[in-house]
């Protein structure tokens, strides 16, 4: 009997761990979101970054958010022990954020106004209207502690390709898509924790 290579035998153990998962169906998008999401370029995704309904690995209350910075991962918690797993781009460690907050405010296509610290380290970024050129993507949830704005958002992007990495100023980017199907779901007061 011959035996199998140790990468193929992992390779084998990974792709039958992905059977835990099912996956989420892309929400209904308006013209406006298909017409603009059409002219942002695309990447090729990867699977570890899918949204899918998986086991809750948070513990906590459904209907909050946890996002894992490490894993590069954002969880919706689900009733009966599940939740939906997006996948994110976070902050660069520099510009990492953690804590508990709440989503205050939710915008469609946001404009946006990078804040004073921002502006001074990179002179080049400047206000962007709302639209595919906007890093703020399709959909921004904005992140307070009790009535102070953080400053930092759950949003969409104009860089799919980042998803997976480290590489914001502190926010937590979704791809378009995956920030609309969370924004359908979640209400104004929603607690978000970033661990």
């Amino acid at each position: 009997m011959r035996l199998l290579s140790l990468p193929l035998l992992l390779a084998m153990m990974m792709a039958l761990g992905g059977c835990n998962y099912k996956g989420v169906p892309d929400p209904q998008v308006s013209s406006r979101d298909a017409e603009w999401m059409a002219q942002i370029p695309t990447a090729e995704e990867d699977p570890r970054f899918g949204r899918y309904l998986i086991d809750d690995p948070t513990g906590e209350a459904p209907g909050t958010i946890v996002v894992d910075t490490k894993e590069r991962q954002l969880y919706l918690v689900q009733p009966n022990r599940k939740a939906i797993q997006y996948g994110v781009a976070v902050g660069d460690e520099a510009y990492g954020w953690t804590g508990t907050s709440t989503i205050a405010r939710k915008a469609e296509w946001p404009d946006w106004n990078p804040p004073a610290e921002m502006k001074a380290r990179w002179p080049h970024v400047q206000y962007t209207k709302g639209g595919p050129s906007n890093p703020l993507g399709a959909r921004a949830l904005y992140l307070y502690e009790g009535n102070k704005d953080t400053l930092y958002r759950i949003h969409g992007t104009n860089e799919p390709e980042k998803i997976g990495f480290a590489v914001s100023s502190g926010c937590i980017r979704m791809r378009n898509i995956d920030v609309i199907d969370l924004y359908n779901r979640v209400p104004v007061n929603t607690k978000v924790i970033v661990r």
